[in-house]
């Protein structure tokens, strides 16, 4: 099936309002997970607001940098809970924290992650449905991609019959825009500029936490501090 418009990003965990902004402005959604995986990034940790300020939560994956971010693995299942009570500890005040409790807890306690990817790919899903996404998922494995950077990027929005790339602002400084005009290809770079204030605990207020802290706080105005007030 041809999709208009796609946007090509690699997991995160638990990411911020920005990154559930680009899904909904894509048709198709594909996880860039077969790409080098990075040490301390977004991609197994996350920020939390808290009573000193903002929390990094961690998911342990080891040292080793030579890996694939689908390749990332998670030794020790005992991460799951220390971040549930975490999160249960610090939102257990905000207004929607219980409307979501069962969700959180049946990923955070219901079953073991083998690898990262799976477990991000989870969440995501899982949270894009909460905010009302009909935006379809995929993952850049399914593609039998090759050459690197830029080139292989490109090479993958072909094959998923893409007319319009949503992309993060910092794409900028190395996407070949005229490569992708040639292949029909337009380029749109999300803003991620003029995001509302929302209720939130532990002031001041701080944008760059995880989705979660507008959940527990918003609830089912959540859509409405994320693109509904544009």
């Amino acid at each position: 099936m041809a999709a208009p418009t796609v946007a090509v990003l690699q997991s995160n965990y638990i990411p911020w309002k920005g990154y559930f902004d680009i899904i909904r402005d894509a048709d198709l959604f594909v996880f860039y997970d077969d790409v080098q995986f990075t040490k301390n990034d977004w991609r197994n940790r996350n920020r939390i607001k808290t009573p000193k300020g903002t929390e990094w939560i961690t998911v342990p994956v080891g040292q080793d940098i030579s890996r694939l971010i689908c390749e990332v693995t998670i030794p020790d299942a005992r991460w799951a809970k220390v971040h549930w009570k975490t999160l249960s500890q610090n939102y257990a005040r905000a207004p929607h924290f219980a409307h979501y409790r069962e969700l959180f807890e049946s990923i955070y306690l219901g079953r073991e992650w083998k690898t990262l990817s799976e477990l991000n790919r989870h969440l995501i899903e899982a949270i894009s449905r909460e905010l009302g996404l009909a935006t379809r998922f995929a993952d850049s494995r399914d593609y039998a991609l090759q050459g690197s950077a830029s080139d292989r990027l490109l090479r993958l929005l072909v094959k998923t019959g893409a007319k319009r790339y949503v992309s993060g602002p910092s794409a900028r400084d190395y996407l070949d825009e005229a490569a992708f005009a040639g292949a029909g290809i337009e380029v749109i770079y999300k803003s991620y500029e003029g995001y509302p204030e929302y209720p939130q605990l532990h002031p001041p207020f701080e944008h760059r936490v995880s989705i979660v802290d507008v959940l527990f706080n918003c609830g089912a105005r959540s859509s409405e501090v994320i693109w509904g007030w544009r």
